[in-house]
């Protein structure tokens, strides 16, 4: 049986200085990404691409939603299975290829989840739990490059 489920958001360009686009380097890339009835996230482009460097930009995006997928289906494996886990971060990276024509695409993301659990005869279990986590995770199925997982698990 297959289900769909639909999300929505509503982006809100912000960065009009006045004169709209009418110059390449005389508007701001910053715009507002909402859901309802969820903070709103200030977004803009990457620094590189005239983007302002406190905001979250859609690669960084992309990354966080690879990141926070997994973990997501991790925990929720090591919760049907009785593992334990008292701690989980990630610290994942995404490199972007820039083509001469300024298009460009991902060609690969690393996660780096290290995943304290409570007793240490269960570190194999954990890793074979990120194995089965990659193979479930939504957004890395929908991803055309690599997503890989490097997965440390402690005590």
């Amino acid at each position: 049986m297959h289900r769909s489920h639909r999300y929505t958001t509503k982006l809100t360009w912000t960065g009009n200085l006045g004169s709209g686009t009418a110059d390449y380097t005389g508007y701001s890339r910053n715009h507002t990404i909402v859901t309802e009835g969820k903070p709103v996230i200030a977004a803009s482009s990457d620094p590189l691409f005239r983007g302002d460097r406190s905001c979250y930009n859609p690669e960084e995006l992309l990354v966080a939603s690879l990141s926070s997928c997994h973990m997501l289906w991790f925990l929720h494996l090591c919760s049907e299975s009785g593992l334990i886990v008292i701690a989980y971060e990630d610290a994942a990276e995404g490199t972007l290829q820039e083509d001469a024509d300024g298009s460009g695409r991902f060609i690969e993301v690393i996660l780096h989840p290290v995943v304290t659990v409570y007793e240490a005869a269960n570190m194999l279990f954990a890793k074979q739990l990120h194995e089965e986590a990659h193979k479930k995770c939504f957004i890395s199925n929908s991803c055309n490059f690599p997503v890989k997982c490097e997965a440390v698990c402690r005590v």
